[in-house]
């Protein structure tokens, strides 16, 4: 068991590290592939070195990516051209004409160059081991993650169970009340890490996962390298250890983009949301306000959800199992029942009301809103906003509103060029323009 020299949240994932493969063999992958993916690096880049074409690959030139080049070589696809150095690993390869011809017709085939794929087999048992080694979200953890938002205390003590879950989870409730806030809270108290990689390799076929939009890397300094290592921990590099990922989708979200996604240009594949954040969370905000109709999309979605499994299609006709290993959370300012059938509800395994805060909680929001802004807090200011303009119009308070009126208090005073303050006049002003007559 390792320790916890890269200070991570987590360092029981250490134990679970993806091992260097230290053959073709242990690497899972055919030689015509990493044959391909070399030759198309040299191609486009000239001359490399065998350290270089192994820092491409991310894998290691003994044992794996010499095998490689000898494989090149042997069918006179590539020539030594000059050294840097002792050792075959720092001479530099160049194509031949029958490597450039070779090539070309690789990248026919797909156009995809880098980090070589991981096998399917590999990420399935990686992912599932991974599951066991979430840590535990406490009651003080889970409020912590919470401190900077004006939560009811039920909501606080059904969340709780629903995180550590990891399994799905409904917010709903009137709108402006915090549920997008609270479920990016729940990203950040997931914490810890998970292994993300480069790609994935099945039949043959390329599927790109690892995503800088949706995934942060941990730098792992150990004094290694592709093609050089040092150090007790030697991770296979074709993995990526990231903070746990928040994926969050919204009105973008359709039937295709829950499946692979094939570039014809490119030729190769897109992994869907729902793999990109397989180890942490994915949030589907505003549900029910996407193109496809929720129940199409919900009827997507009841098998992984129960079976904690999803099926994916390549453009062969072939289907594929892999892990649907994350926390799901639906957000929605509609009514549950009206959106999706009883059926469906009961493999949604926590249904969270988020409703309209007590008028203790409003002024908690406006206080702390104030704070922050720089505004003296004045309590009869609020009585007299709740007074004039919410009494008469019976409505309902919100969580946002207290945002949005000190936001329009501020513009007010810089418009007048006066301090901010919650007098009289600001807050007219700030409500005369916020709030609509019907």
């Amino acid at each position: 068991m390792y320790e916890n020299p890269f200070n991570l949240e987590n360092p029981k994932i250490l134990d679970i590290a993806p091992p260097e493969p230290k053959s073709l063999e242990e690497s899972g992958l055919r030689l015509a592939l990493l044959a391909e993916i070399a030759i198309k690096f040299l191609y486009y880049r000239g001359t490399g070195t065998g350290v270089e074409i192994a820092s491409e690959l991310r894998l290691p030139w003994t044992g794996v990516v010499e095998n490689v080049i000898d494989f090149l070589a042997s069918e006179k696809l590539c020539d030594m051209r000059g050294g840097k150095g002792y050792g075959r690993a720092t001479v530099d390869f160049i194509l031949t004409e029958k490597g450039r011809e070779y090539s070309r017709d690789a990248i026919e085939r797909s156009t995809y160059i880098g980090p070589a794929p991981v096998p399917i087999e590999q990420y399935n048992a990686l992912i599932t081991s991974q599951t066991a080694e979430n840590p535990i979200i406490s009651k003080e953890d889970l409020e912590i993650a919470l401190s900077h938002l004006v939560v009811d205390q039920s909501i606080v003590d059904k969340l709780g169970p629903a995180v550590n879950s990891s399994r799905s989870l409904f917010l709903y409730g009137p709108p402006g009340n915090g549920k997008t806030s609270l479920a990016e809270a729940i990203s950040s108290m997931l914490g810890g890490e998970a292994y993300i990689p480069h790609c994935l390799e099945i039949d043959g076929q390329v599927i790109k996962v690892f995503d800088s939009l949706n995934h942060s890397p941990i730098a792992l300094d150990y004094g290694g390298g592709p093609g050089k290592r040092r150090g007790a921990f030697e991770m296979d590099q074709r993995w990526q250890l990231c903070r746990r990922p928040s994926v969050i989708v919204g009105g973008e979200l359709t039937l295709e983009t829950l499946d692979l996604v094939y570039s014809d240009t490119a030729r190769f594949y897109e992994a869907p949301f729902q793999i990109k954040a397989n180890g942490g969370m994915l949030l589907i905000d505003d549900f029910g306000r996407q193109k496809v109709h929720p129940t199409d999309l919900l009827n997507r979605w009841i098998v992984p959800l129960e079976k904690r499994v999803d099926f994916l299609t390549l453009h062969t006709g072939k289907k594929f199992e892999i892990p649907f290993d994350q926390l799901v959370v639906f957000s929605t300012n509609l009514d549950p029942k009206e959106l999706v059938d009883e059926a469906f509800l009961r493999r949604i395994k926590y249904k969270i009301e988020v409703g309209n805060p007590s008028e203790v909680q409003y002024r908690e929001i406006f206080k702390r809103l104030c704070d922050a802004s720089g505004i003296p807090y004045v309590d009869q200011a609020v009585t007299y906003l709740l007074e004039k303009y919410y009494k008469p119009r019976s409505m309902s308070l919100r969580a946002c509103h207290p945002r949005d009126i000190v936001g329009l208090v501020k513009d007010a005073a810089r418009y007048r060029q006066t301090p901010p303050a919650l007098s009289k006049e600001l807050i007219d002003q700030a409500c005369k323009v916020f709030f609509v007559d019907l």
